[in-house]
């Protein structure tokens, strides 16, 4: 991949589309992956106000030092970023007594809890957005936005552009290395930060982001008779986390009334 193409490409799409929207720059949620710091730092880049924001949750110290290293490195490479904290655990308690049910007849009760992190994040960034005149900007790549879904509708999926939608998870870590992102977002191993116990993405969704790269890359040219083996086995993961996201990946469905009706 040419990567610097790819970045200077980025960097003038953002600045021009903010001063299209007539807002002063970006929020970015950093989370201390890969994906947010990348997108931060292609923020930064164009010159106009960009704010980072950390917004723990119950999170591993692990993730927030990585994300505080990160944000104290572009604050001190560029005198266009801010940086704050803002501390979502006490918040995200309250509703968690609020809603929390404690009942084995609701066994997708730790998934909603883990997609209300997210969205208590989108939450935040709209509201710094807004009170700065800033887009929020979404850190999603093509995997997890357009393969296999793996993000949460109206969380982390909710945003006013995705600069690095139409690259692979390994493309971003080609940008992160060009970028010169410090040394422990470089390494770190992909994870959505959403669960008590450390999960990583590896381990929720059961294959690699290479793997799955290889079967979205191939995906409507091949079909499962054509894969055997790890492929395989890739090829029905892909297959079934796709067609479960397809109510986030499709736009939203809209019930059209006849005219002769009205």
């Amino acid at each position: 991949m040419q990567t610097e193409k790819v970045i200077a490409k980025i960097v003038l799409w953002l600045r021009n589309y903010a001063d299209k929207a007539n807002v002063k720059g970006y929020v970015i949620g950093v989370s201390g992956g890969v994906d947010s710091a990348v997108v931060s730092t292609l923020c930064a880049m164009t010159g106009l106000k960009t704010l980072l924001i950390e917004m723990p949750i119950r999170q591993n110290a692990d993730e927030v030092d990585r994300a505080l290293e990160h944000m104290e490195d572009l604050k001190n490479r560029f005198s266009n970023v801010e940086i704050m904290s803002v501390n979502l655990t006490p918040v995200f308690e309250e509703l968690y007594k609020t809603f929390d049910v404690k009942d084995a007849d609701f066994p997708a009760e730790k998934l909603a809890f883990a997609n209300t992190r997210a969205r208590l994040r989108m939450l935040t960034l709209y509201y710094y957005g807004q009170i700065n005149n800033l887009l929020v900007c979404g850190t999603g790549n093509k995997i997890e936005d357009f393969g296999i879904g793996f993000f949460t509708k109206y969380g982390d999926g909710g945003v006013d552009v995705s600069p690095i939608a139409d690259l692979y998870k390994t493309e971003v870590y080609a940008l992160a290395k060009s970028l010169g992102l410090v040394e422990s977002i470089q390494n770190a191993i992909p994870a959505d930060g959403l669960w008590d116990e450390a999960r990583t993405d590896e381990q929720q969704i059961g294959a690699t982001y290479p793997e799955l790269e290889k079967i979205q890359k191939e995906w409507g040219t091949k079909t499962e008779s054509d894969y055997s083996g790890r492929d395989l086995e890739v090829f029905k993961i892909f297959s079934r986390m796709n067609k479960a996201a397809q109510h986030k990946i499709q736009p939203i469905p809209v019930c059209d009334i006849p005219e002769e009706w009205r």
